[in-house]
Formats: C-alpha cells, sequence, structure tokens
C-alpha cells in the first residue's frame, strides 16, 4: 500500500548536457502514467547546449498540483558547485541534498548525501552521460517515491533508442546504492 503524499517536490540540477531534464521526464512519467499518482515536470536551462546551467523539476502529489514549480526542495540533487550554491537555499530544513561528490566540493550542510554519481556511472556502464540515471536511481531508492517497476519502464519507453540497457544498469546501480542509506520521504 503507496503512502498518500500532499506534495512532494524535487529539483535535478546541474550544467547543461547531464541529461537532468532527461531525468525529470522520466521521474515525471513514471509516476504518472505507471504509479496512477499525479505529477508535473518542468524544466530551465541556459542558452549554451552544454555547460550552461541546467535543472528540472517534479512535483508528486495524489491530489491536485495547484503549483508546477518547486517552493520547498524535498530532494535537491546538485552535479556542479553552481546548482549547489544557488538552490540549497530552497531546500526545506529537513530535505535531502545529494550532490555529486566528484563534482561539489564546498558543502553548505553537513547533512549532504555524497555519491561519486559520475564515477558510479563510469564504473557501471563505461559512459559518464549515463550519471543521470545513477541520480534517478539513487534518488528514488532512497525515498521511494516512485516503484523500481514503473521506473524502469519509463526509462526503457523513454530513452535514445539502443541505450536501454545501459541506462538501466545505471539506473541499477544508483538504486543499490540508495539500499544503504537511511529511506527517506
Amino acid at each position: 500500500m503507496k503512502t498518500e503524499i500532499d506534495r512532494y517536490e524535487i529539483r535535478l540540477a546541474g550544467a547543461g548536457g547531464q541529461g537532468l531534464i532527461l531525468a525529470g521526464i522520466i521521474l515525471a512519467e513514471a509516476v504518472a502514467i505507471y504509479d496512477g499518482r499525479n505529477a508535473i515536470q518542468t524544466q530551465s536551462y541556459g542558452p549554451e547546449a552544454r555547460g550552461g546551467a541546467s535543472r528540472a523539476e517534479v512535483i508528486i502529489s495524489d491530489g491536485p498540483i495547484h503549483y508546477p514549480k518547486v517552493m520547498h526542495a524535498d530532494v535537491l540533487l546538485a552535479l556542479s558547485q553552481e546548482a549547489c550554491d544557488k538552490y540549497f537555499f530552497d531546500l526545506k530544513p529537513d530535505g535531502i541534498l545529494i550532490v555529486d561528490s566528484g563534482h561539489v566540493e564546498r558543502l553548505p550542510s553537513s547533512q549532504a548525501l555524497r555519491l561519486p554519481i559520475m564515477q558510479m556511472a563510469v564504473e557501471a556502464t563505461g559512459r559518464p552521460l549515463t550519471a543521470n540515471m545513477v541520480a534517478l536511481g539513487f534518488i528514488s531508492g532512497l525515498t521511494q517515491i516512485v516503484s523500481r517497476p514503473s521506473l524502469e519502464k519509463a526509462v526503457t519507453a523513454r530513452v535514445p533508442k539502443g541505450t536501454a540497457e545501459a541506462n538501466l544498469k545505471a539506473l541499477a546501480a544508483g538504486w543499490d546504492a540508495a539500499e544503504g542509506a537511511p529511506k527517506q520521504r
């Protein structure tokens, strides 16, 4: 039986080209299409194709969602120092800050969960571009906000043709890493 969710806010932030918008779309689709909850996904990115600021936001609820943007994040993923510095202040006091330990050195909180996300992607798939799936797997495994089968279906349906196997491996690496961490909602 799933727990009722009033409003759960997730922000995925980093640099353009890290696949965070795709990760946000996949999360929202997994929640809405396969798990049957309400979800809204929004995105923002700089004018640069790669390297500029990028963020995806996903709001999840069992009721209506009246405002489509993150106001006070329950989860903030920061894959760059700039993203961590810029968005940390929107995190709830009891929110979860997840950072890529290889790219974020200055932490605004000792409560941050440091994970070598890019390194884990390379180890799992040989491709740093799958770091978005490692992060998505970790967030989902940690929060249990979406079921694993639903997330796997959404990944398979959304990733570029021929990359599903690698992306699912990266997703599994992140999910498995979350199993040792304390569960959060």
